[in-house]
């Protein structure tokens, strides 16, 4: 049986991405293990249908705050990783920081061991990379992208440039798409906030900066026709700047972030999802978040930012509306149109999308890749 290592540099909580593709893994035949660092009272190993998590490396963020620390900890993990994993068939990089673990085990312990590089962002490309770190990044990609036997990525975009930059094949496309799921209509909101008739605007997922998220505030708290609600659901940054603007006007609300097993009756119960996403760098130029793949599942008529890939989908398959420039104004403009769309073509339009973005249609991919590594 063909062993493969998945190498996340988290805690491996709620990476959906990574589970997906093992489930996918574990059901073809392979035999799979999450290799992720240790966190705070979680098992050092653990199983979810045969998938094997296990942890290694101890790393409490809540502690490991400075560059040092940080550098250490993730030091130590690509020790413990290299001694652990050199016996695997495959190793699956999530990420650019997993990938000299790949490289080190190929050049001085299993030169025949497989290496897939899973770059889930435009990894030299993101909005925390700046200056010498973006450069040492930038190189250190280039140096260690080329023992990589097969690259994924995760908008076409995102693809071709790295066939520019690094003259490589081109990376296959894996979304990062739910499985499929015909809709049951909750009403979750309305039940939890009681706002029986109001037009329910949702933007879910995490709630830091350059999301557009306080454009959407300011929309909202100008918004006069109190029949249009936003609903704030996740995490992050600029949660407490949501709940006191959510305490201080009766149109915006913030709900904590579900579980994905539940989130899509959470996603259903919307009558529109925002996907905003600011172009302050080329990972968010490219990106085609989850909850985009998301609204399609829950067959939820969506806003998006007027950005290459996600218009793209919106536009193509007439889903939803696309915000003429990122601002106020522009996002105003945009929710005014959506409450003029004809629902009932879009929701035809959307039953017809999500039977190709979906997380078996994704899998195919995958599996193809894998059988190509074993020829």
């Amino acid at each position: 049986m063909v062993k493969i290592a998945s190498l996340v540099f988290n805690p491996f909580i709620n990476d959906s991405r990574v589970l997906k593709e093992g489930l996918s893994l574990v059901k073809e035949g392979y035999s799979v293990e999450i290799v992720a660092h240790g966190d705070k009272e979680l098992p050092s190993k653990d199983e979810n249908n045969g998938l094997v998590v296990r942890r290694l490396a101890y790393l409490d963020r809540t502690i490991t705050k400075g560059k040092v620390g940080k550098l250490k900890a993730y030091l130590q993990f690509i020790k413990e990783s290299v001694a652990y994993c050199k016996d695997f068939d495959i190793l699956h990089c999530n990420d650019i920081n997993m990938l000299p673990i790949g490289v080190i085990i190929k050049k001085f312990y299993k030169k025949d061991i497989k290496i897939v590089y899973d770059a889930h962002e435009y990894e030299t490309e993101t909005y925390a990379l700046s200056g010498i770190q973006k450069k040492a990044t930038k190189l250190a990609e280039k140096f260690l992208i080329k023992y990589a036997d097969k690259v994924i990525t995760v908008s076409d975009s995102i693809a071709n440039e790295y066939v520019k930059l690094y003259g490589i094949e081109k990376p296959a496309l894996v979304l990062n798409a739910p499985s499929y799921k015909d809709v049951v209509k909750y009403d979750k909101f309305r039940e939890a906030f009681n706002m029986e008739g109001k037009t329910i605007f949702l933007y879910q997922g995490g709630l830091g900066k350059n999301r557009g998220i306080e454009f959407l505030l300011e929309v909202f708290k100008t918004i006069n026709n109190s029949e249009s609600i936003m609903v704030f659901m996740g995490y992050g940054e600029l949660e407490s700047l949501i709940v006191e603007n959510a305490k201080e006007h009766d149109n915006i609300f913030f709900h904590k972030a579900v579980s994905p097993d539940v989130l899509l009756e959470y996603t259903v119960s919307a009558d529109f999802g925002i996907a905003t996403i600011e172009d302050s760098c080329l990972s968010y130029r490219y990106c085609l978040p989850n909850k985009l793949f998301e609204y399609i599942m829950a067959e939820v008529p969506m806003i998006v930012s007027n950005l290459p890939e996600m218009s793209k989908v919106v536009k193509k398959n007439n889903i939803g509306v696309v915000v003429e420039n990122e601002t106020p104004e522009g996002i105003k403009k945009a929710i005014e149109k959506a409450l003029l769309l004809d629902k009932k073509q879009i929701n035809k339009n959307l039953k017809n999308v999500k039977k190709i973005y979906n997380w078996e249609e994704q899998e195919k991919v995958l599996l193809k890749l894998y059988k190509e590594l074993e020829a």
